[in-house]
């Protein structure tokens, strides 16, 4: 249900109550425990700034259509994880143990998503989920969730323009790896520099193409495995010989080998579907965020799982887990199951092909990657955890200081390329890699928390413009998932034997966590977690509720065949 309309009344105590008004049911809850003089502000609002710097602060603009965010939340999972990072669980648990960790972890993002679409629907703001932290759960938690999934987003831009070229290498060795980092370096920042309907569009398009190329390649391997290729009838040969559960890891017992093969494979998984949220970050840019949003939560997990899933279960038909092509150093993507799954099937030109769909998709990527960064400090900016400079735009709505200094860090890219840089950088990888993990878990928390404040003040979350299902099982579920995750994800440190290096690698991302949350706790001085009469659930909702929002359904045939597609 919306809420169409909220009026402040005043009580014969003099306490000021929300009165909720709606076409199905009037609430009621008390918003004197917002009052709380130690309340820390969290927005730098106009009337705060002086008049030569009002000019210079606007909003982001809400231009992004349903098919635009339904396909950011599709595209933004759809990458080097699924073409390339399912090679190794691939190699050490098989066919049958990685399909179960994948689906495992498709329960997890499963959960998230639902904790995040309640919230994200209900206050539909830029970089939502730091921002949630920051609401419901502490300043503290809110900066260093914000300021470490930055961190990362900023980090795999270098990856990926580091990645480019060498994608590029699958063809020719001619333009030397530096150049390419530059030039699409100089691309992705200035096609961030246009207003966020341009970003949207083009990223649907290519979201399109992966959508279509992941299909294309579906029907593909039902076609060889009934036997079109060369191989004939390949059926569940491989499942048979050299069998469905891989050699495991570490321990010379085969149960035990096993089982911490697919912990391990479990952990890659949850590498791989990051990026889930990314419709948290879009929210505030959504043309019509209580009819899109939603629309996006619902339809996106089921369509990764049927991308994830069926392309895992085809490529373990297809590529046997012993296979030596999963370990190729010819290029970067000579490893790709994907290339292997054609190549062993004998057809030519399509690796080709689909090399080409690789290449756009790490360009989309990168592109992303400066998007994302810049609404996390658009977002950190506006809660007032981040310098001023970077919540001013353009007049179209850009963020500009956030977009290029975002783009930056793409200069980290170049250590590829540089006598040990390439292990300093996978250092510099290692330090961010858990800060999704950390975003999932607070977006879960906070969603708790958000649960507990509606209770608290009366409100059902039945009026809730979208309402979560099976909660809050499923937000305890995920956080205690994330938490068993976070701390275990660097068990190949402790055996066979303890190697210090493999120990740091793993978590020093964790320790820099704790860094960051023990230091903004001594700046904001403030309580570990808000108490729930602190917790402030009013602020950017209401003018999200007093304005009046355009139907997007489409009215035509043509525009309801991309609402179908998107």
């Amino acid at each position: 249900m919306s809420i169409l309309d909220i009026n402040t009344e005043e009580t014969l105590e003099g306490k000021s109550k929300i009165v909720i008004k709606s076409t199905e049911s009037l609430e009621q809850h008390d918003l004197q425990g917002n009052e709380d003089k130690n309340t820390p502000t969290t927005t730098p609002s106009k009337e705060n700034v002086s008049e030569n710097e009002k000019d210079e602060y606007h909003e982001v603009k809400r231009d992004l259509s349903k098919r635009h965010i339904a396909m950011i939340a599709l595209g933004g999972t759809i990458g080097t994880g699924l073409f390339l990072g399912i090679a190794n669980p691939l190699m050490i648990s098989g066919p049958v143990g990685s399909l179960i960790a994948y689906l495992f972890l498709g329960t997890v993002v499963y959960s998230v998503t639902q904790s995040l679409g309640e919230m994200a629907t209900f206050i539909p703001v830029t970089a939502s989920f730091t921002i949630f932290s920051h609401r419901f759960l502490s300043p503290a938690l809110g900066a260093a969730n914000g300021y470490m999934y930055w961190f990362s987003w900023a980090m795999t831009f270098a990856l990926e323009l580091s990645v480019v070229g060498q994608i590029i290498q699958f063809w020719t060795f001619a333009v030397p790896l530096p150049a390419w980092i530059s030039i699409f370096w100089v691309i992705l920042t200035i096609s961030n520099l246009f207003p966020v309907r341009i970003y949207g569009e083009i990223e649907f398009w290519i979201a399109f193409l992966k959508v279509n190329a992941i299909l294309g390649f579906i029907i593909y391997c039902f076609c060889i495995v009934c036997g079109a290729g060369k191989t004939g009838p390949v059926g569940f040969r491989y499942w048979r010989n050299p069998g469905p559960w891989g050699t495991g890891i570490i321990s010379s017992n085969i149960a035990e080998a096993r089982f911490l093969g697919w912990a391990s494979s479990l952990i890659n998984a949850a590498f791989t579907f990051q990026g889930t949220e990314l419709v948290g970050i879009t929210a505030g840019e959504a043309a019509n965020p209580r009819q899109t949003v939603p629309k996006a939560i619902r339809k996106v997990v089921f369509r990764i799982l049927v991308f994830y899933i069926l392309s895992l279960f085809f490529i373990g038909l297809l590529v046997p887990y012993d296979d030596v092509k999963l370990k190729s150093e010819n290029s970067y993507v000579s490893s790709s199951p994907f290339i292997i799954a054609i190549e062993n099937s004998g057809t030519k030109i399509l690796p080709h092909i689909f090399n080409g769909v690789i290449l756009v998709t790490i360009i989309s990527a990168g592109n992303s990657n400066v998007y994302i960064g810049s609404r996390l400090l658009f977002g950190l900016a506006k809660n007032g955890t981040g310098p001023k400079l970077f919540a001013k735009t353009t007049k179209s709505g850009v963020p500009v200081f956030a977009v290029v200094f975002t783009s930056l860090f793409g200069a980290l890219a170049f250590m590829e390329t540089s006598t040990g840089g390439d292990e300093a950088f996978q250092w510099l990888l290692n330090v961010v890699g858990v800060a999704g993990f950390f975003s999932w878990l607070l977006i879960s928390f906070a969603h708790i928390r958000f649960m507990q404040c509606l209770q608290s003040r009366g409100i059902s979350r039945n009026d809730l413009p979208f309402k979560a299902k099976f909660m809050p099982y499923l937000a305890y579920y995920a956080t205690i998932v994330m938490i068993i995750i976070i701390f275990f994800q660097g068990f190949t440190a402790f055996a066979p034997k303890f190697d210090v290096l493999n120990f740091f690698a793993s978590y020093i991302s964790v320790f820099l966590f704790f860094i960051f949350w023990g230091s903004f706790q001594l700046w904001f001085k403030c309580r570990y977690v808000w108490k729930l009469v602190d917790i402030d659930i009013d602020k950017d909702r209401r003018e999200i509720e007093d304005r009046v929002w355009q139907d997007t359904t489409p009215a035509n045939l043509w525009g309801k065949f991309w609402d179908f597609v998107a």
